[in-house]
């Protein structure tokens, strides 16, 4: 068999048949011809005439322990489409790019699963170009759909150095990163709305969040039909606090200090799940201290109205706690009792549509082991880009 023609079966370049293959220390150069003969401009148009032609060489995946490079004469054309001199897009690469779609699909691969510093002593290759495959890699891959069809929403912040933020948009349905912004203002998720367009804005039906004072204004402005859901994990974080509160204003009763503790512990430990050592100091300091007790079982009253399953009325169930809650005298409770109601519709609206900011709140985490797993990142782009990469529904097949 000839190299050539074996190299044509390894390789299977799409578009190009191998005409020589050259090999040095290091190397090894496959030069090749595009079988086509009018020139494709990246913008789609197609041209007869060529402006000037000139060699170049792309960097494919490693042959044993060499690197392979295909080599070909590539044409400069005039272009009518977009009226500009431009060199014609080859079918192996990117536009742009001198590595082929294989090589810089890997790179993207092995970025989805490591850092950036492992893969480039892995492919033998700079950092600042395994940044710039990524950028490609998530520019081609990156669903330009993904906007059309969102429906339910999570909006969050998440921190990424001191006193820098990212505003990060997912979806709930496909969970996935679908915008990132950097800063945590209402601008940024204006941006958002303002990218999604009138029509877009009147497809999303539910958004989650917390109750940070910059999410709400601007759905309320860009998507006034939509409901609004505050996360219960925050809105249960005040009544632990006004627990926490209640218990703090009290002495120890106990004389022991270690065992006063064990109680802070039990008060916030949810019933179920309490040990019946645990469930003996909650019911002794409730004894001793009225105001705990009456204070603990708020909250387990509270905690009913995400757990209850059977049909009943959440609107109603919350109005009546936020009467007993007035009503139990507990200072902390009453002010509690307040801020909730202040809140009253997203809190009904999240156990009405089971939807929380948990998906939100996932991907935050996640997001911080990809700024973890690089060492950090030197902008807020960097870290968009390696963030669509990983969570934004790409999904990259290996060359195999």
């Amino acid at each position: 068999m000839r190299v050539s023609t074996a190299f044509n079966r390894m390789l299977d370049l799409t578009g190009a048949s191998v005409q020589e293959v050259e090999f040095t220390n290091n190397d090894i150069i496959v030069n090749v011809r595009l079988r086509k003969r009018r020139a494709l401009c990246p913008c789609g148009q197609w041209s007869k005439t060529s402006y000037d032609k000139s060699s170049r060489r792309w960097r494919h995946l490693d042959l044993a322990a060499s690197k392979c490079w295909i080599q070909a004469d590539i044409r400069r054309i005039n272009c009518k489409g977009c009226g500009k001199v431009r060199t014609e897009e080859v079918p192996w690469a990117r536009p742009n790019a001198r590595h082929t779609r294989d090589f810089e699909d890997t790179i993207g691969w092995l970025c989805q699963r490591t850092d950036r510093t492992t893969v480039t002593r892995l492919m033998r290759m700079s950092w600042r170009s395994v940044t710039a495959i990524v950028e490609r890699v998530v520019a081609d891959h990156l669903d330009s759909d993904r906007l059309n069809r969102i429906c339910r929403i999570g909006v969050d912040e998440i921190s990424y150095k001191v006193r820098r933020y990212l505003t990060v948009v997912c979806d709930h349905d496909t969970s996935s990163v679908v915008h990132i912004s950097p800063g945590r203002t209402s601008e940024t998720l204006n941006e958002f709305f303002e990218l999604l367009g009138p029509e877009r804005c009147k497809q999303i039906e539910v958004s989650s969040m917390d109750m940070a004072p910059m999410w709400k204004p601007p759905c309320e402005a860009f998507i006034p039909d939509a409901v609004i859901c505050f996360d219960p994990f925050h809105v249960m974080a005040w009544v632990n606090h006004a627990l926490d509160a209640v218990y703090n204003a009290h002495r120890n009763p106990f004389g022991n200090r270690r065992t006063w503790q064990q109680t802070r512990t039990s008060l916030r430990t949810a019933a179920e799940s309490l040990t019946p050592h645990r469930e003996g100091l909650v019911r002794s300091v409730g004894d001793i201290h009225r105001q705990i007790g009456h204070a603990w079982a708020l909250k387990e009253e509270f905690r009913d109205l995400y757990r209850r399953v059977d049909s009943f009325d959440p609107s109603a169930y919350l109005r009546d706690w936020i009467g007993r809650a007035r009503a139990s005298g507990i200072s902390q409770f009453v002010v509690l009792a307040r801020r909730i109601e202040n809140h009253f519709e997203g809190i009904v609206a999240s156990v009405e549509y089971r939807l929380s900011n948990a998906l939100a709140e996932n991907l935050n985490a996640r997001i911080r082991l990809v700024n973890k797993r690089g060492f950090g990142h030197h902008s807020a782009r960097s870290l968009s880009v390696m963030i669509y990469l990983c969570l934004g529904g790409i999904t990259l097949k290996l060359p195999t």
